[in-house]
């Protein structure tokens, strides 16, 4: 049985990157798609989507998430990695005090990952960018509605410990070792 294992986390934690070892290592990895969604915002002139138009921004990312989740269910990989997951679409809404739909509580529920493995905010390696508007007082807050969001679902949450990139993932990939 495959299984399907979400990185979460706020803006800046380092999931990209541990993601990214993971491929180097050839584990199929589901990438975030907020970038790509905020990018093409941009190119059509809106700065920051996400501020501008919240749920649309959030529709956008919860139609994504949810093609990456049934496009993970044709590999054959064993375990598939998400950086980020569908529940991070609610969450955001939740730290906008944006009023969603009931479908995104739904689809939370339909769609369920086998692990949850949060990348709590550290500030060393926090970086602001085109794409990433927030501080990292904000990246904080995020998190906590992160957090919260995905345990009123029902998720253990398993935080990933400070280190190097190699000893973030290896803590993921001995997690998971630990369960078989």
């Amino acid at each position: 049985m495959q299984q399907k294992i979400v990185i979460i986390g706020g803006p800046g934690t380092g999931k990209s990157t541990v993601l990214n070892e993971l491929i180097s290592r050839g584990f199929h990895c589901m990438p975030e798609i907020s970038r790509e969604v905020t990018k093409m915002a941009q190119e059509k002139g809106i700065d920051q989507l996400f501020l501008e138009d919240p749920l649309l921004f959030s529709n956008l990312l919860l139609e994504g998430r949810e093609k990456q989740y049934l496009d993970a269910d044709k590999s054959k990989d064993e375990i598939v990695f998400f950086d980020r997951g569908i529940p991070d679409a609610h969450a955001y809404m939740n730290y906008s005090n944006t009023e969603y739909p009931d479908y995104f509580i739904e689809k939370s529920n339909t769609y369920k990952y086998h692990k949850v493995f949060m990348l709590p905010p550290w500030e060393e390696i926090f970086v602001s960018d085109n794409e990433r508007y927030e501080s990292f007082d904000i990246a904080v807050e995020i998190n906590h509605h992160l957090e919260k969001t995905y345990q009123e679902i029902g998720y253990e949450i398993i935080t990933v410990p400070f280190g190097t990139v190699n000893e973030r993932t290896n803590f993921i990939l001995d997690s998971l070792k630990s369960d078989t």
